[in-house]
């Protein structure tokens, strides 16, 4: 299982269930990771996408105690549903797309986390966990800084050296 995140300086990931920012490159570098794959949302996630749709071409899990939801997904009711879930599926198809809950939650599974690092700071009110402050994580590839609007960002790759099994 793998994670798939955008975060500004302070590792913010959102605000008011919108993205900080929408960079045109992200945005491909995440349909590249995770097209024809899996990925597993809470309902907040879901919500946030145009529409409140599925995102297309991807089997989508979604993280729901409360709602029934009338869309193409695979509706799970908590983690542990989640993981089970994933275990129908080769490991490395399986992405983490969020939010900050389910991340925190399945991070400790995850075996990578792609993460586009965005040099600015934003108010957020969402955050992911601070992969540089976390022992078990280490930053295996960074590539050079692009630009866009005025705002560097770069592509990051970390590995979790103490991936937890389930």
């Amino acid at each position: 299982m793998r994670a798939i995140v955008a975060v500004d300086n302070n590792w913010g990931i959102g605000i008011k269930n919108e993205l900080l920012i929408s960079i045109p490159d992200d945005m491909k570098h995440f349909v590249k990771y995770t097209k024809n794959k899996i990925v597993i949302m809470g309902k907040n996630t879901l919500d946030s996408f145009p529409g409140g749709n599925p995102l297309k071409g991807r089997v989508n899990i979604v993280i729901s105690r409360k709602e029934k939801i009338d869309k193409d997904v695979v509706l799970v009711s908590s983690i542990e549903e989640a993981l089970e879930e994933s275990k129908k599926f080769k490991e490395e198809d399986v992405f983490v797309i969020g939010g900050e809950s389910v991340y925190k939650q399945l991070l400790p599974y995850c075996e990578k986390c792609i993460v586009t690092k965005i040099n600015k700071t934003f108010k957020a009110d969402a955050f992911f966990p601070n992969l540089d402050e976390k022992s078990n994580w280490e930053l295996i590839e960074e590539s050079e800084n692009y630009n866009y609007d005025g705002i560097n960002y770069k592509f990051l790759i970390y590995k979790n050296i103490d991936v937890k099994c389930f």
